[in-house]
């Protein structure tokens, strides 16, 4: 069975015209309902991580100001969202739902997270509307307590995941690779195990193309024990943060390719949302949606 995790505070309350989309949380989940890609069986609510696994990936004075509301203008406006006490706990439940996905990835081969992709967190700050990196600290729950020592981070956001590549510079059992658009946020670009940046407007078939290549290679090198996917649908030529030219059905090639090497390799991986900022929600939520089709058609 596809598990997703998902809670009603995903769609966490921001002001009207904020560029951060949360409306499209609830309606994904409608969307995959309504057709019937998924039942409510599929999904499940985690619970706030604790600080014990947040401690493992991030600093123990950024998770006091977190914890503690005391952080400063500078470094709450660099993460770009409200702070309060509701958008912390948030945070803390999508990174337990991720750490959640690795278990089901493990029984099932896939499990997916419905926000997550949090790859602008550092160890000591937040920016880009990402406070605690997920994928940082669910590599490092598989690696302490569950003895991990060979996971593949593929992250397709359109943005490069510069946190994520700062967490695990030193740490050779994870290996990053971001695949983004070159002229685009982080302007100073953090160094990942592999970097493919993209020239804006980066077509269906060259993208396709340069992943296909990437991740055979990857795969028949690294041979993953475990695989984090970062699933954005922010490379869309419709995307007002993006730069890419990608279309919806490239988009959904991308997810196919990534979900049948994983699956060809019997390698679990778990799938977190990232970004996706179209004027219209309808081509992200359909973005999105294609993500978790494309898995249960392959997986189940």
């Amino acid at each position: 069975m596809l598990k997703i995790a998902y809670h009603e505070r995903y769609g966490h309350p921001v002001e009207k015209g904020h560029r951060f989309p949360m409306d499209k949380y609830p309606l994904l989940v409608e969307q995959l309902i309504y057709e019937g890609t998924i039942t409510n069986e599929n999904l499940f609510e985690p619970l706030p991580v604790s600080a014990e696994f947040v401690l493992a990936t991030h600093t123990e004075e950024y998770w006091k100001k977190l914890i503690e509301q005391t952080l400063s203008y500078h470094e709450a406006r660099k993460i770009g969202l409200p702070m309060s006490e509701d958008l912390i706990l948030r945070e803390l439940i999508i990174t337990q739902g991720t750490i959640d996905c690795t278990k089901f990835a493990l029984q099932y081969g896939v499990a997916m997270n419905i926000a997550g992709g949090t790859h602008h967190a550092y160890t000591d700050h937040g920016e880009g509307f990402c406070i605690l990196n997920d994928f940082g600290v669910a590599a490092n729950y598989l690696i302490n307590q569950k003895g991990f020592s060979k996971i593949l981070i593929i992250d397709l956001d359109v943005h490069q995941g510069n946190g994520t590549a700062e967490i695990f510079k030193d740490n050779p059992k994870v290996f990053t690779f971001s695949m983004h658009g070159a002229n685009n946020y982080p302007m100073h670009k953090e160094k990942s195990d592999l970097d493919i940046p993209l020239n804006d407007n980066t077509s269906d078939s060259e993208y396709l193309n340069v992943l296909n290549e990437q991740i055979d290679e990857l795969f028949s090198s690294i041979e993953p024990e475990f695989v984090f996917y970062l699933s954005g649908v922010d490379i869309l030529k419709t995307d007002k943060l993006g730069k890419l030219g990608l279309s919806i059905q490239g988009c959904k090639e991308r997810d196919e390719i990534v979900f049948k090497k994983c699956s060809s390799y019997n390698t679990p991986v778990a799938v977190s949302m990232g970004g996706g900022y179209s004027k219209s929600l309808r081509f992200i939520v359909e973005a999105h949606a294609n993500t978790f089709r494309v898995a249960n058609n392959i997986y189940f």
